[in-house]
């Protein structure tokens, strides 16, 4: 059976001055795939899932989600889209003004009008739930450590209930076990909600541990992709590297 493609990527290209970091990628996602995407520093890896959202814009190519091509789109048409996806940042990119309640409650008023305050409550608290976090409800940013941060992160992503993620390396900053731990929600969160994903990580664990698939960026095209293993025993060196 042909799998469903959630998000395609066709010679997108993307450049930033002289600098051209995008140079031709192509990419499909599966529905409830999570595609992990490796790339040195600066190979454009959270360029282009920042493409797919139309937090910046692109110089040439497709970008098809739920079979619509979203680089045609206008604002409100944009916004649609994006309510069904999920964006989990580098930094967490919590109100650090907001308790972990305000920031939960504040992400679901902004994607779904008129809700019951006691709705709003249940699904806060279910958001929590899922990263084992209940107890830090009304705790401020600034009390939290970093692995709870990325927890609480994700809590806010989930709670309006995506059917895309988009991870912006999730583990990064993370000791091991934390790292582990947020990698094991990422493949929890698959399961339950059947999600589809794209992770951009430098946390080979990660990689590992999460994605169905791999792909590697050089030189703005992907230039090798597969699953973990395969890749891990790649006769090119320079694939290999990342596994050393």
């Amino acid at each position: 059976m042909k799998k469903e493609v959630i998000i395609s990527i066709v010679n997108l290209k993307k450049s930033f001055g002289e600098n051209e970091v995008l140079k031709g990628i192509n990419l499909a996602v599966h529905k409830g795939e999570n595609v992990v995407i490796l790339g040195r520093s600066g190979s454009g890896k959270s360029v282009a899932i920042k493409c797919i959202v139309g937090l910046v814009s692109t110089d040439e190519g497709e970008i098809t989600v739920f079979d619509t091509e979203i680089t045609k789109l206008n604002n409100t048409e944009l916004n649609a889209i994006r309510s069904k996806i999920g964006f989990m940042f580098q930094n967490g990119a919590l109100y650090d003004s907001m308790s972990v309640r305000q920031n939960l409650a504040f992400t679901l008023k902004h994607h779904t009008n008129d809700l019951k305050e006691a709705t709003i409550e249940s699904q806060i608290m279910e958001a929590l739930s899922n990263v084992g976090l209940e107890a830090a409800v009304d705790q401020m940013p600034a009390e939290l450590s970093g692995g709870m941060r990325k927890r609480i992160a994700l809590a806010r992503t989930l709670i309006i209930q995506p059917e895309i993620i988009l991870y912006d390396e999730p583990t990064s900053g993370l000791d091991t076990i934390t790292s582990r731990e947020i990698s094991e929600l990422i493949l929890s969160v698959q399961k339950k909600y059947k999600t589809t994903s794209i992770i951009i990580t430098h946390d080979m664990s990660c990689a590992k541990l999460t994605g169905n698939r791999i792909m590697i960026l050089k030189e703005g095209i992907i230039y090798a992709e597969g699953k973990y293993h395969q890749l891990e025993k790649s006769s090119d060196t320079w694939v290999r590297s990342f596994f050393n």
